[in-house]
C-alpha cells in the first residue's frame, strides 16, 4: 500500500511537470502583471531604461513570496555595491582606460570568488555586484562624470522592479514561505516514513535510493526556506531554532533508517518486536497524511518504542557477533525513533509561536561546505575572460563589443558555481536565441505601427504568460527565464517605439556572441573536471572523520551531520550521469555519515565513568589507527589491520561484559568495520 502511494505520488509529480497547475497560473499572471505595473511606473517617472524595471520583476520572480523578497533584497544589495564600485573605480582610474578595465576585471573576479563561496540568494547578490560595476562603468567609459547619474538611474530602475514584484507576490494570492516550510516538512516526514517502511521490508533498492536523495535535497531546501521566511515575516525569526534543529533530526533519522536497511536484521528475538513496531508505525503514518495534524498519539507511540529499544535485553545465551549485532541494531532503531519523535515535535513548534526560553536557547550549527579551490578557479576564469574581451574591445574600438563584454562578465560569473556551467550557459543561450525573433516581430514590426500601451499589452502578454508558466516549471525554468529576460532586453520597450533594425541586430549579435564566448571560456580557461571536484570533496569528508578521531574537543553531532549531508548534496548533481561509479561514490559518502556518528559515540564513551580504563585505551588506539587509514592509505594499498582490530576489540569487549554501555561500544566498532569493508575505495586517500 505504501509503495502504491509512492508510485501514484511520483506519477502525479511527473504530470505536474508537463501541465501547468493552478499555482503555476497564479504565478505567471502575477509576474506578468507586476512587470506591466513596473513598466508603467518607469514610464511615469521618465526613467532612461524602463525595460530594466520590467526585467527585474522577471529576474526576481519566484513562486514563494519570501523567495521574491530574498532575491530582491540581495539583488538590491548587489546593485548598490556594484554601483558604488563603478563610481569608485571610474573616479580613480577613469583617465587610464587600460587600468580601468583591468580593475573592473579584478573586481568581477573577486565578486565571483565570494559568490562561489555563498549560496543563493546571497551568491546571486555577490555575482551581481561584480557585473553591475561593468554594466554601469562601460557606458560611462570616457565620460566619468556620467557614472553617478548612471548608477542612480540603474538603482532606481531595479528598486522599482523589486518593489512591484515584492508587493504583488505578498498581496495577490500569496504563497508564503512560512506555510511552505510546514508543508514541505510534512512531505519530508511522509517521505521518510515511506523510505523507512521500504527499508524495514527490503523494498525496491532503486526507489529507495531515489527517495533517499530526494530527502537529502529537501532537507537542504528547508534550511534555505528558513531565511526566506524570516525576510517575509520577521515574527518567524522566533521559530528559527525549531527549523534548524528539526533539519538535523530529520537527517539523523534518515541515517538511522539507511543503516538498518544496509544491514538487515537477523532473526533475533530481542530485535524482532522493535522492528515490527517501527515497521507498523511508519506504514500507518505514510498511509494517513492527515494524521500529522495531531502528532501527540504518534509521539506517544514512539516514546514506547524508544523505551523498549533502549532496554537492554538478556542475551546471555547469545555469543560474539550475534549479540553485538543485536545490540547494534537495537541502538540504531532507538536512534531512528528518537530522531523521528523530535522531527514531529519540531513540526508542532513550527505551527505554534516559540516560547521565550526556546528563543534564548543556543541554535545548533548548520554548516555548509565551501570549496575554496573551485571558488578561486571561478574567480580567475571570470577575471581573465572579462579582461580578454575588454582588451579586444579597446583594441578594435568596436562599439557593439561593449555588449559582448557585459555578457561575458554576466555569464562567466553568474553560472560559474553551477555543477555544469557549460550546460547552464548553453541553456541561457538557447533561451536568448529563441527570444530574438519574438522581440524583432513585436519591437520592430508591430509596435512601431501600432503604438500605445494597450497594443503593447496585446502583443507582449501572450508571449510573457507562457514564458512565466515555463519559469514555474522546474524542468524549463532556466530556458524560460532566459527567454523572458532577453525578450525584454531585445525589445527595449519605450513609449515611442521606432523601426530601426540595424542597431537591433547589432546589439543582439553582441549579446549572443558574448554568451558563446563565455561558454568557450568555461570549456577552455581552467576547465572544471567534475571528478577532481568530487575527489576534493571526498578528501574533505575523510579529513573530517580523521579530525573526529583525533581532535581533543568532541564535535557536536548536529554540526558534523549538517556539513556532511551538505557535501553529499553537493556531490549529487556531479554524480547524476556517472552510472555505477557515481552510485558507489554516493553510497560511500552517505555511509561516511554513519561512520562519523559512531566515532562520536565512541568519543563520548571514552569520557563515560562506566567505561573501564582498558576499554577506553582500546577505543583510543582504534581511533588513531582509523585516522591513519583515512589519511594515508592510498588506492590499491591493502587495508591495514585497523578493521580486523576493530572486530577483535568488539568481540573481546562483548565477551568480557554484558553492560549496556560496553556492548554499545562493541556495536559502534562493528558498524565502522562493516562500513569500511563495504566501501573500501571511499576510505582510501585520493580515490576515484
Amino acid at each position: 500500500m505504501t509503495w502504491d502511494r509512492l508510485r501514484s505520488d511520483l506519477a502525479a509529480r511527473l504530470a505536474s511537470l508537463t501541465r501547468p497547475t493552478r499555482s503555476d497560473w497564479i504565478f505567471a499572471l502575477r509576474t506578468v502583471s507586476a512587470g506591466l505595473i513596473a513598466l508603467l511606473c518607469a514610464y511615469a517617472l521618465k526613467l532612461d531604461h524602463p525595460q530594466w524595471a520590467m526585467m527585474t520583476v522577471f529576474i526576481v520572480a519566484q513562486p514563494v513570496a519570501g523567495m521574491v523578497l530574498a532575491k530582491g533584497f540581495y539583488r538590491l544589495l548587489g546593485t548598490l555595491a556594484g554601483g558604488l564600485a563603478a563610481i569608485g573605480i571610474t573616479t580613480l582610474f577613469g583617465d587610464n582606460p587600460w587600468l580601468l578595465v583591468t580593475v573592473l576585471a579584478v573586481w568581477i573576479g573577486l565578486c565571483t570568488l565570494v559568490s562561489s563561496l555563498l549560496r543563493n540568494p546571497e551568491a546571486y547578490g555577490a555575482a551581481l555586484a561584480g557585473y553591475t560595476a561593468m554594466i554601469i562603468g562601460l557606458p560611462a567609459f570616457g565620460q566619468p562624470h556620467l557614472v553617478v547619474e548612471l548608477a542612480v538611474a540603474r538603482c532606481a530602475e531595479i528598486v522599482l522592479g523589486i518593489v512591484c514584484a515584492a508587493l504583488t507576490s505578498r498581496l495577490i494570492l500569496p504563497k508564503l514561505a512560512a506555510d511552505a516550510i510546514i508543508s514541505r516538512l510534512k512531505r519530508c516526514i511522509l517521505d521518510l516514513a515511506v523510505y523507512a517502511g521500504g527499508a524495514f521490508s527490503s523494498g525496491d533498492a532503486t526507489m529507495l535510493a531515489g527517495l533517499h536523495r530526494k530527502l537529502i535535497a529537501d532537507a537542504q531546501t528547508l534550511g534555505e526556506m528558513r531565511a526566506y521566511a524570516r525576510l517575509e515575516a520577521p515574527s518567524f525569526a522566533s521559530r528559527a531554532y525549531p527549523v534548524r534543529r528539526t533539519i538535523g533530526q530529520l537527517l539523523s533519522a534518515l541515517s538511522a533508517a539507511r543503516a538498518l536497511h544496509a544491514h538487515a536484521a537477523p532473526k533475533n528475538a530481542a530485535l524482532i518486536p522493535v522492528r515490527a513496531k517501527l515497521k507498523a508505525f511508519v506504514g500507518e503514518l505514510a498511509a494517513q497524511p492527515a494524521a500529522l495534524d495531531d502528532t501527540a498519539p504518534w509521539i506517544a507511540r514512539l516514546d514506547a518504542i524508544v523505551a523498549e529499544a533502549r532496554r537492554m535485553p538478556d542475551m546471555s545465551a547469545a555469543k560474539g557477533e550475534d549479540r553485538i549485532g543485536a545490540v547494534t541494531r537495537l541502538t540504531i532503531a532507538a536512534d531512528f525513533a528518537e530522531a523521528l519523535q523530535q522531527v514531529l515535535r519540531g513540526l508542532d513548534a513550527l505551527r505554534a509561536p516559540a516560547s521565550r526560553s526556546a528563543r534564548e536557547r543556543r541554535q545548533p550549527a548548520l554548516v555548509i561546505h565551501r570549496d575554496y579551490h573551485a571558488a578561486w578557479r571561478n574567480a580567475v576564469r571570470a577575471a581573465i575572460a572579462t579582461l580578454l574581451v575588454t582588451v579586444f574591445w579597446l583594441t578594435t574600438k568596436w562599439s557593439e563589443a561593449a555588449g559582448t563584454v557585459i555578457l561575458v562578465a554576466v555569464v562567466s560569473s553568474l553560472f560559474a558555481a553551477r555543477p555544469d556551467p557549460v550546460q547552464s550557459a548553453w541553456g541561457f543561450f538557447k533561451g536568448t536565441l529563441l527570444a530574438l525573433p519574438f522581440a524583432f516581430l513585436v519591437g520592430q514590426i508591430a509596435l512601431p505601427a501600432l503604438p500605445g500601451f494597450g497594443w503593447f499589452m496585446l502583443f507582449v502578454v501572450p508571449i510573457l504568460v507562457p514564458a512565466a508558466l515555463g519559469m514555474a516549471n522546474p524542468r524549463h525554468v532556466g530556458l524560460a527565464t532566459a527567454f523572458a529576460i532577453n525578450f525584454l532586453a531585445f525589445l527595449s520597450p519605450h513609449q515611442a517605439m521606432i523601426y530601426d533594425p540595424v542597431p537591433f541586430f547589432a546589439g543582439s549579435a553582441s549579446i549572443l556572441v558574448g554568451i558563446l564566448l563565455a561558454i568557450g571560456v568555461f570549456i577552455v580557461v581552467l576547465p572544471a573536471d567534475p571528478w577532481v571536484t568530487v575527489n576534493r570533496t571526498l578528501q574533505a569528508m575523510r579529513q573530517d572523520l580523521a579530525r573526529l578521531c583525533l581532535h581533543e574537543r568532541v564535535a557536536r553531532r548536529e554540526a558534523f551531520e549538517s556539513l556532511a549531508y551538505d557535501r553529499v548534496n553537493q556531490l549529487m548533481p556531479l554524480l547524476q550521469s556517472t552510472g555505477k561509479k557515481g552510485d558507489t561514490v554516493l553510497g560511500g559518502s552517505i555511509v561516511s555519515v554513519t561512520v562519523g556518528i559512531e566515532i562520536l559515540r565512541l568519543r563520548n564513551a571514552q569520557q563515560s565513568p562506566a567505561i573501564p580504563p582498558d576499554t577506553a585505551l582500546w577505543i583510543t588506539n582504534f581511533l588513531r589507527g582509523l585516522a591513519r587509514e583515512l589519511l594515508f592509505r592510498k588506492p590499491g594499498d591493502p587495508q591495514t589491520a585497523t578493521i580486523a582490530v576493530a572486530r577483535q576489540y568488539a568481540a573481546g569487549i562483548a565477551e568480557r561484559s554484558d553492560a549496556a554501555e560496553i556492548l554499545q561500544v562493541a556495536a559502534s566498532l562493528r558498524i565502522i568495520a562493516v562500513a569500511v569493508e563495504d566501501f573500501p575505495d571511499f576510505f582510501a586517500k585520493n580515490k576515484i
